[in-house]
């Protein structure tokens, strides 16, 4: 990141995203803590129960393990700007689902609150892509650097 303002937006965001995922992890811990093995096998809990007992293992709804692999970067100012966006539109959209789904008062608030976050975070990045662009040019950062394609 070549711009120190985007350094520090960078490291609040990327920071408050693993306090994200901790209160998703609570989440889950608490909902599955005291389930009986009737609810297990009832709720279609059985198979990830057998795996892992009811200990937190981030995956996606479909069951794709969590992993580095699910992070898109180019190493380019603006195309990950851009991903960083339409992360935090997918977490959006994830967040809704849920709530789409779940009649827990609880859970449904503590999914507001971090679905109200992933708003602020696209505004943010979308900040941060408008300074980059207003800073391109400027150090020998270009939307394309020539100076790869010599």
């Amino acid at each position: 990141m070549p711009y120190p303002e985007l350094k520090g937006l960078l490291t609040d965001i990327g920071t408050e995203e693993l306090g994200h995922l901790e209160m998703i992890g609570t989440i889950v811990h608490q909902l599955t803590r005291n389930l009986n093995e009737k609810q297990i096998k009832t709720a279609g809990f059985d198979t990830y129960f057998v795996d892992r007992t009811t200990g937190v293992y981030p995956t996606a709804a479909s069951g794709f393990p969590y992993s580095a692999a699910s992070m898109a970067v180019k190493g380019d100012l603006i195309a990950d700007l851009t991903e960083d966006l339409a992360a935090e539109q997918k977490a959006r959209v994830t967040y809704d689902n849920i709530l789409r789904l779940s009649d827990d008062p609880d859970v449904n608030d503590a999914i507001k609150f971090l679905r109200a976050r992933e708003i602020v975070h696209f505004q943010r990045f979308g900040e941060g892509l408008r300074l980059a662009k207003e800073k391109m040019n400027q150090k020998n950062i270009y939307y394309i650097n020539p100076s790869f394609d010599k």
